[in-house]
């Protein structure tokens, strides 16, 4: 049974399956989504509920942007099946379905109930129950275009994934599990990361006012921020690099981020100071034993002899640590530093399915790509044939 929705809780057509086994309705309000839901338990820390929070009310006025929340509901008992932060997107004359994402989101998955799909018998009916309600519509879209979708989800399989439609993500996850010791994962590492480790932490404390800290003052973190978004800007410009983060929507989302989640412990804003200077800076979230790094910077040329942005890192994951986390996740993108880390790289995967006769070219393309993917050595061999060279990232 399919019901739909134009606006928040505003139904638009009546039930038009008896047979379906999930029931999907399609809301314009996140808080309203979430209410209905009662608990989330969130499968990543970018599926908690004060991220979509903080993303919803950023992008609320953005042109060509407007919130789609698919809520999925066991249609014989009602149990909750799976909840997907949506978006409809308007390219031109091509209307699009994403997660809510924007290049904000380095992991997108459903929010899964107790009745989500365990098997992909299941997963295809919800699936195909979904795709019926995006195509009725009233404001209709071409394609369904969902990207950056995690394999496992914290020790559960992906209803996503289950479908088997999926083709391989150009980005991948990079974790580092540490265990309950952390000295000994430190020694896992090589012996001239650790040296250097080392080094970098005598070199910043020779001054006696350097300091390190996880900052959980809401104006103090909110200050650090700012710092963030101009030591960013700085090396993203010296790189060449399509800087986007500090455009006003963007800003606006880390400013809600870091507002409502410093207090709860959600949003960790740790910092390197010396005085009045911030020498180094790090914005992650942390979901209960997992915490991921979303945006680091440093203040350059001027301390790059103690090496601040390995340094800021190994000291947040000391301290989260001692504080019960054991993962640390490096996000998407293969940088150097992350490899130093001794990351283990997570498989992501895009879904892509037409849902009018404007999207069928788009999704086909799509699965093509996604399926060349899948053979990674004739990938890097027709990138080598049309010269297509590596990005600075995975140099």
């Amino acid at each position: 049974m399919t019901v739909l929705t134009t606006s928040a809780g505003q139904p638009a057509a009546r039930s038009t399956s008896r047979a379906a086994q999930f029931r999907v309705e399609l809301l314009r309000d996140w808080q309203q989504a979430v209410a209905r839901w009662h608990d989330i338990s969130p499968s990543t820390p970018f599926q908690h509920p004060q991220w979509y929070d903080a993303w919803y009310r950023a992008f609320a006025g953005a042109e060509d942007v407007a919130p789609l929340i698919a809520v999925a509901t066991d249609a014989s008992i009602g149990e909750p099946a799976m909840l997907l932060p949506l978006i409809r997107r308007q390219q031109g004359r091509i209307a699009t379905i994403e997660f809510a994402d924007l290049n904000l989101t380095d992991y997108n998955a459903p929010i899964l109930g107790s009745a989500a799909p365990r098997d992909a018998r299941a997963a295809r009916v919800l699936w195909r129950s979904l795709l019926s309600a995006l195509r009725r519509m009233q404001d209709p879209a071409d394609l369904v275009r969902l990207r950056k979708v995690p394999v496992d989800l914290d020790g559960k399989p992906n209803p996503l994934v289950l479908l088997g439609d999926g083709g391989a993500c150009a980005l991948n996850g990079n974790l580092v599990t540490t265990g309950e010791d952390y000295d000994a994962w430190r020694y896992t590492l090589a012996k001239v990361v650790r040296t250097e480790l080392q080094r970098s932490w005598r070199v910043f404390t020779r001054d006696p006012a350097a300091s390190f800290a996880i900052v959980t003052d809401v104006d103090e973190a909110l200050r650090i921020l700012s710092t963030t978004e101009v030591q960013q800007d700085a090396r993203m410009r010296s790189l060449g690099v399509n800087y986007f983060l500090n455009d006003a929507t963007c800003a606006a989302f880390y400013r809600n981020l870091v507002r409502d989640g410093v207090g709860s412990g959600y949003a960790v804003v740790s910092a390197l100071t010396v005085g009045d200077e911030i020498v180094a800076t790090l914005v992650g979230i942390r979901a209960g034993s997992r915490y991921v790094m979303v945006r680091i910077s440093n203040a350059g040329k001027k301390w790059s002899n103690c090496s601040p942005g390995r340094l800021i890192i190994e000291r947040t994951m000391a301290a989260l640590h001692r504080d019960g986390v054991r993962e640390f996740d490096f996000s998407v993108g293969n940088y150097a530093y992350k490899r130093r880390f001794g990351v283990r790289q997570l498989p992501l995967i895009n879904i892509s399915a037409a849902l009018s006769w404007r999207g069928w070219p788009l999704a086909l393309r799509d699965r093509a790509v996604g399926m060349l993917r899948n053979h990674p050595q004739l990938d890097a061999r027709l990138r080598r044939a049309f010269g297509m060279s590596l990005s600075h990232e995975e140099k």
